[in-house]
């Protein structure tokens, strides 16, 4: 795993990532998989992955990507459900 990204305080708790943060939680808790099992089959830190789904950070596109593959389901529809 790579060290964990700096902040993102100016989008900290955009209404995007909040709700993109909301829809892999719920996605999540669908593959009953836990946060730290996410983020592992994500390549993720863990505490990146808690942030992401909080709201707090600002992932890129790649990040997203691999945490639509590690819960199975296209990005598509992970930004679908976001309403993204």
């Amino acid at each position: 795993m790579r060290d964990m990204p700096a902040a993102s305080p100016q989008y900290a708790d955009h209404p995007a990532l909040l709700a993109l943060g909301a829809a892999i939680r719920q996605a999540r808790r669908e593959k009953k998989i836990s946060q730290e099992e996410l983020a592992h089959r994500s390549a993720i830190d863990r505490s990146y992955m808690s942030s992401i789904e909080r709201g707090q950070q600002n992932p890129g596109i790649v990040s997203v990507l691999r945490i639509a593959e590690a819960l199975e389901l296209p990005a598509s529809e992970l930004l679908g459900r976001a309403r993204l």
